[in-house]
């Protein structure tokens, strides 16, 4: 599992992941210097631990290297969310405060994802797959609901029954009778 990326590896890798394409140390070192002052030496050194640490491959141009992303940001995010819910001792809670965090657009985004993992079959196919191709925001809350047959506000409310995990007691964080529901509507 990867550790999370330090400030100025996160700053050089925003480059390479967003460009998506090889570049050099002098095209990252030019765009950083747009916010702050830095050497050409400190970003070549980021770019080589990158490297070796397998984040990006290289190829050498001349006396120079092009580096390149060895895998997506979404791919490194997804690591880092797997890797944090895996070394809770209760995932089930892990999952309930998750959810709890996220704003309706997120949680959209969390039932599309969770129908493409899953599958879907018959008509539904193709209306399905035509919604996860549209950003959340596009996707209308009445064809979300409409979608999964949940009302707007009901976020996989039977999430900690089926990992086999104890539905935590968060009566007195969120007023909610029901502690196995996340609460919709407002991100934190």
């Amino acid at each position: 599992m990867p550790r999370p990326l330090g400030e100025l590896e996160d700053a050089v890798m925003t480059r390479v992941w967003k460009w998506n394409r090889p570049v050099t140390v002098r095209e990252v070192l030019e765009d950083l210097q747009q916010e702050r002052s830095i050497a050409y030496t400190t970003v070549m050194t980021v770019l080589d631990n990158l490297h070796q640490k397998g984040w990006v491959r290289r190829e050498a141009e001349g006396r120079a290297y092009r580096y390149e992303a060895v895998s997506t940001r979404a791919a490194y995010a997804a690591a880092l969310m797997n890797d944090a819910w895996s070394q809770s001792d209760n995932a089930a809670a892990a999952l309930v405060a998750f959810f709890g965090m996220m704003s309706e657009e997120q949680r959209r985004a969390l039932r599309d994802a969770v129908r493409m993992v899953e599958g879907t079959s018959g008509a539904g196919a193709a209306e399905s797959a035509e919604l996860t191709t549209r950003s959340p925001a596009e996707v209308t809350p009445e064809e979300s609901a409409e979608d999964t047959g949940e009302d707007e506000g009901e976020v996989l409310r039977e999430a900690p029954d089926e990992v086999g995990g104890e539905v935590p007691d968060t009566t007195a964080e969120t007023g909610d009778e029901n502690p196995g529901s996340v609460r919709g509507g407002r991100g934190r």
